[in-house]
């Protein structure tokens, strides 16, 4: 059983993208939409797996970050239940996927800080998100060999699908386990956790067709069956 946190309420609706259900069922697991409501640790008990998905900016506030006019999305319900939700799983044992604004909800919730615009620092040789917000931008990322990811997507490279103007500044406690050219961090993992592997591009919009892809989310459910 596979918590998925879910979007903030709009128009009366909690939800989600399908591709992140479609993911989990392919393999095999039991999608369970989170809402950002509840005891974070409560429900994190009743899961055999978590994602913490994508979706708006995080407050800079939680990271001593500056204001930023890209800012945006901004959700204190969902930042408050998140964070806590990832404290929560970094002390458990369960398998954790944290997904885009997922991999920056672990870093800011174990300390670490967040580039709040990285066309302002960077050269833009890539690009991690389309201006006009329409679809996910390509570019390939570079993995560390013997990571959890390396071992999960059976590579130390591949081509990923990006969709995201932020990034982790100062990873905390967390091991960088992939980059891209331009030195954005897009793979994370917890020393000591038994499965916690965190990544900055959307596996879920490619896996359906990309195998690379679905092999993280295959790796994921197998290890929280066992």
């Amino acid at each position: 059983m596979i918590g998925i946190t879910t979007k903030p309420v709009a128009d009366e609706k909690y939800g989600q993208s399908f591709e992140y259900v479609d993911a989990i069922i392919r393999a095999g697991g039991i999608p369970v939409l989170v809402p950002p409501v509840g005891n974070p640790a409560e429900i994190y008990e009743r899961l055999d797996g978590l994602i913490l998905s994508g979706g708006g900016d995080i407050d800079p506030s939680y990271y001593g970050g500056r204001a930023h006019s890209a800012i945006y999305g901004v959700s204190k319900e969902r930042d408050e239940f998140e964070i806590e939700l990832a404290r929560v799983a970094a002390r458990g044992r369960r398998p954790c996927l944290p997904i885009c604004r997922g991999i920056q909800v672990l870093c800011v919730a174990l300390g670490g800080t967040l580039i709040e615009h990285i066309p302002d620092e960077t050269d833009e040789s890539i690009v991690h998100r389309d201006p006009d917000m329409k679809e996910g931008k390509p570019h390939k990322v570079d993995i560390t060999p013997n990571s959890i990811l390396a071992l999960a997507l059976e590579a130390t490279s591949c081509t990923v699908i990006s969709w995201h103007h932020q990034a982790i500044r100062d990873p905390g406690p967390l091991r960088v386990t992939a980059k891209s050219s331009d030195g954005i961090i897009e793979a994370v993992e917890l020393p000591g956790h038994a499965w916690m592997n965190a990544v900055q591009w959307h596996p879920e919009m490619s896996a359906g067709t990309d195998p690379t892809q679905q092999r993280l989310f295959d790796c994921f459910v197998k290890a929280c069956r066992s």
